[in-house]
Parts: structure tokens; C-alpha cells; sequence
């Protein structure tokens, strides 16, 4: 009774994130197009991206403003329980969201790419990786790096601190560099998060699963409008805000390790960008053709569509292998 009754909010908060962001979108994009928030196109990734300059930005809104207000309902209604964990991650989602919020308003306000500096941005990143720590210890948290399966049990002390800012920046930017394509971040963000709900229902962690199925239904209705061609895209609003939120989740159920197999193809992208500078400055030339992977693929001649699908298809197979690892080995 109580596996069905928990699988029927399951259902419930999924259709209720995904309904919410599709009319929220509807309201959205036009008054973004109103206030002419259009995405500004570098010049470096070709001529089948420059036609879509303009398109509206910040569309991250679209994901997070639902998922907030329908948290706090749910919260208020009794449906949810507002613990320390899922305080953490609404703090973690909106600060990045504000964030990113922030690099979005600046780049078009300047009409260009570049929005905060990057000395400004880690910064940014650096104070809610303290906040998040220090609430994370207020809470009574463990410091230790623990991997049953292959027998790791590491005290890290105060040094999970920085732990913490690496996992938080490092995924942040991740999915903020994945998020090159048409549907691409969002729909790999969606699997990933479908992976860490099973993850935190199954070790007991039930609001936070709740609350990211929530999260998965708004990514859903998301992608209705940022599927090829896009509507809107999701900006630095929402794509630093889905790389820390993934990080914190699993960070409080404990699942570190985890996070690298789920969010393997966000890593897979980040590493080649750190490889394409490598190879540039140790060997004067390029290893990929460009960076992020994807546009690698872009220049090779495919399709963008034909590449969000594979990418798609490697995330569900690396979210189930997560899955596998994160709740039965």
C-alpha cells in the first residue's frame, strides 16, 4: 500500500511539474520576446547556429520558477516536508539560478557572449559552495567520503568543504558547456535527474526524490519549447542552476561517486575542452576539430538532432548503469 501510494505522488508531481511549465512558457516566451532577451550567437559555431540569433534566452525560468512555487505549495499543503536536505537544495537552485541569472542579464545587456567575468562568476560559485557547506555541517552531515562497494570510507573533515566546491563548480559548468544544442542539456539533464530520484527514494531520502521528479516534470515542459528548433533556451539561468542542484543532490544522499557515472557525458564534454587547450598549448594544434564535444561532431557534418540523439541515448545508458551502481552494488 505504501509503495503505490508513494508511486501515485510519483505520477502526481511529475504531470504537475510538467503542466506548470508548459503554460509557464506559453506566459514566458513572448514577454521575452517582448523585452527582445535574445540570445546573442558567437560567430566561431558556424552558420547553422547564427540563424538562431535572437532566439529568447533565460528560458531556464520556465523550469525553476514552477519547481520553486509548486515545492512551496506541495510544503505548505503537507504533501512535502520541508527538511534541512530539501532547504539546502532550494537554496542551491535559486542561488545559482540567480546566478546564472545575472550572466544571462549582463551578455545582453552588453550584447555580447561574455556576461560575468570568470573571476566574478567563481566567486559567485565559491560563496554558495560556503553557504552550502556551513549548512551542510549545521545539519549534522557526514564528512566522510564513503564507496560500500569497493570498501572506500574516507574522513575528509573540514577538506569535504572543498570537495563540495569542486563537485559544485565543476558540475555547474559541466551542464553550462553541454548546453550547446537544441535539447540537448535539458533532456540529459531530465535522465540524469530521473536516476537520482530512484537514487534518493530508495535510500530513504523520499522529498528530495520527490521534489526531483517534480524537477524532471518541469524539464519535460521545458523541452516542448527548447526541442530542435528551439523557442527559448534555457541560458546560464538554468543550466548552472540543474548542474548544482544534480551536484548537491548527490552530495546530501551520499552518492558522490554516482554523480560521475550519470553525468558522464556532461564530464565526457568538459574533458574535451580541457583537452582541446592541452593539445593547443603542448602540441600547437587541435585535437577536435571544436569544443564542446558536440560541435565536434557538428563540424564531422552531422545532424544537430542526429547528435542530441546519441548523446540521449549514451545518458540513459550511463543514468540506468548509475542506478545499478548507486542503490545495488
Amino acid at each position: 500500500m505504501q509503495s503505490m501510494l508513494t508511486l501515485n505522488k510519483v505520477i502526481a508531481v511529475v504531470m504537475i511539474g510538467f503542466l506548470s511549465s508548459v503554460v509557464f512558457g506559453l506566459i514566458l516566451i513572448p514577454i521575452l520576446k517582448r523585452m527582445h532577451i535574445g540570445q546573442r550567437i558567437s560567430a566561431y559555431v558556424g552558420e547553422n547556429h547564427r540563424k538562431k540569433e535572437g532566439t529568447p534566452t533565460m528560458g531556464g525560468l520556465i523550469f525553476i520558477v514552477p519547481t520553486v512555487i509548486t515545492t512551496l505549495i506541495l510544503i505548505a499543503l503537507g504533501y512535502l516536508t520541508l527538511t534541512d536536505d530539501l532547504g539546502l537544495v532550494l537554496i542551491v537552485f535559486v542561488g545559482y539560478a540567480v546566478l546564472g541569472f545575472l550572466d544571462d542579464y549582463l551578455s545582453i545587456k552588453r550584447k555580447e557572449n561574455d556576461g560575468l567575468t570568470a573571476p566574478q562568476k567563481f566567486f559567485g560559485q565559491l560563496v554558495m559552495a560556503l553557504i552550502v557547506f556551513y549548512l551542510y555541517m549545521k545539519g549534522g552531515n557526514s564528512t566522510a567520503f564513503v564507496v560500500s562497494t569497493l570498501g572506500i570510507n574516507i574522513e575528509m573533515g573540514w577538506f569535504y568543504g572543498v570537495f563540495i566546491l569542486f563537485l559544485l563548480i565543476g558540475s555547474s559548468n559541466a551542464v553550462n558547456l553541454t548546453d550547446g544544442l537544441d535539447g540537448l542539456a535539458g533532456g540529459l539533464s531530465a535522465i540524469a535527474f530521473i536516476a537520482f530520484s530512484l537514487i534518493s527514494m530508495m535510500v530513504g531520502f523520499t522529498d528530495l526524490g520527490l521534489f526531483t521528479f517534480l524537477l524532471v516534470g518541469s524539464l519535460l515542459g521545458f523541452l516542448v519549447y527548447n526541442t530542435h528548433p528551439a523557442k527559448v533556451f534555457m541560458g546560464d539561468t538554468g543550466s548552472l542552476s540543474l548542474g548544482a542542484v544534480m551536484a548537491v543532490i548527490a552530495i546530501l544522499v551520499h552518492r558522490e561517486l554516482t554523480l560521475l557515472v550519470v553525468a558522464f557525458v556532461f564530464v565526457i564534454e568538459t574533458l574535451s575542452v580541457i583537452l582541446q587547450v592541452f593539445w593547443l598549448v603542448v602540441f600547437h594544434k587541435k585535437l577536435f576539430l571544436m569544443t564542446p564535444l558536440h560541435h565536434h561532431f557538428e563540424k564531422l557534418g552531422w545532424e544537430e538532432n542526429d547528435i542530441v540523439k546519441l548523446f540521449w541515448v549514451v545518458g540513459l545508458i550511463l543514468a540506468m548503469s548509475g542506478i545499478y551502481f548507486g542503490i545495488w552494488m
